[in-house]
C-alpha cells in the first residue's frame, strides 16, 4: 500500500508540473515582450528528430504491411498457377495415352485390312502370367463373342499365338514365344518348311528358335520372312511370324537350325485380334 501511494504522488506531481509549464508557455506567447524563437529552436532540436524517427518507423511499417500484402498476393497467384500446371499436366498425360491408344488401334486396323479374308474379333488383354513377356495371357472376350479353342490370335503385324481355353467372357491365349509352343512355319521366299519353337530364355535377346529347316539349295538367309505354313494343323496359312536372324547347318547336313526375330512386340501387348475362322473350317471350305 505504501509503494502504490508513493507512485500515485509522483504521477500527480508530474502532471501538475507539465500543466504549469504549458500554461507558462501560453502566457509567455501572449506577451508581446517575450520572444518564442528560442523556445521554438529548443523544441525543434527535441521534436524534429523525434518526428523524423516516427516517420521512418511509420514508413517501415507501411512498407512491411505492403510486403505482407504482396507475399499473400503472390502466394494466391502461385496456388492458381500450380493448379493450372497440374491440370495441364493431367491433360497432357491423358492426351499422350490417347495418342498411344490411337496408334495401337490404327495398327490393329491396318492388320485387319492385311488379313481381310478372315473374320476377326478385337479384344483387350486383362491379365498375364508373371514375368516380362506375354507368353500366356487372358483376354476379355469369350464364347459369348464367338471365341473358341484353337483360334489364331494376331497383333502388331503378325502372329501372337493361339486360344487354349475359353469361358463365356474370357479366353486364355498361349503365345508363340512360350516354351510349350510349336508352330509349323515356312520361308515365304522358298516355301521351305521348318518348326518355330518357343524359347523364353532367348527372348531376352529378342529371338526365338526354329529347327528342322529343309534347305537343300542353301537359299535361305538372314532377313527372309517366316510365315505359318500350309501344313499346320491349327494355324492358318500365311500369317507373318517374323524374320530370320541366323541360319546354321545341322550336324547331319540335311537340316538347318537358327533364330527368328518375331514381328510382334511380346513385351508391350495391349489389344489383339482373334481370327474367328478355325483351320479345320478353312480346310473344309
Amino acid at each position: 500500500m505504501k509503494r502504490r501511494k508513493k507512485y500515485d504522488l509522483k504521477s500527480k506531481h508530474l502532471v501538475a508540473g507539465m500543466s504549469i509549464f504549458c500554461l507558462g508557455l501560453i502566457v509567455l506567447s501572449l506577451s508581446s515582450r517575450f520572444s518564442v524563437a528560442p523556445v521554438r529552436e529548443v523544441v525543434s532540436y527535441v521534436v524534429v528528430p523525434f518526428q523524423k524517427g516516427i516517420n521512418q518507423v511509420g514508413n517501415w511499417m507501411t512498407s512491411l504491411q505492403s510486403g505482407f500484402a504482396d507475399v499473400q498476393e503472390l502466394s494466391k497467384e502461385n496456388e492458381t498457377l500450380q493448379k493450372q500446371v497440374d491440370e495441364l499436366t493431367e491433360e497432357n498425360s491423358i492426351l499422350a495415352q490417347n495418342q498411344e491408344e490411337l496408334a495401337r488401334l490404327q495398327a490393329l486396323y491396318d492388320m485387319d485390312k492385311s488379313y481381310v479374308q478372315y473374320d476377326k474379333v478385337g479384344a483387350e488383354i486383362i491379365s498375364k502370367d508373371p514375368g516380362n513377356w506375354y507368353n500366356s495371357f487372358i483376354i476379355n472376350k469369350g464364347s459369348d463373342d464367338g471365341i473358341a479353342v484353337d483360334m489364331n490370335v494376331i497383333a502388331d503385324g503378325g502372329l501372337v499365338g493361339i486360344v487354349t481355353e475359353v469361358g463365356r467372357e474370357w479366353a486364355s491365349v498361349r503365345s508363340i514365344i512360350d516354351d510349350s509352343s510349336n508352330v509349323s512355319a515356312m520361308v515365304a521366299s522358298t516355301s521351305d518348311i521348318c518348326t518355330v519353337v518357343g524359347d523364353l530364355t532367348m527372348m531376352d535377346e529378342g529371338k526365338i528358335s526354329f529347327i528342322q529347316l529343309k534347305d537343300d539349295d542353301n537359299k535361305v538367309q538372314a532377313g527372309d520372312k517366316l510365315v505359318t505354313s500350309n501344313v499346320s494343323s491349327k494355324f492358318l496359312e500365311g500369317i507373318l511370324i517374323g524374320y530370320i536372324d541366323e541360319v546354321t547347318p545341322d550336324s547331319n547336313n540335311l537340316t538347318h537350325t537358327g533364330y527368328v526375330v518375331p514381328s510382334v512386340d511380346f513385351k508391350h501387348l495391349h489389344e489383339v485380334l482373334v481370327i474367328t475362322t478355325l483351320k479345320q473350317q478353312k480346310e473344309a471350305e
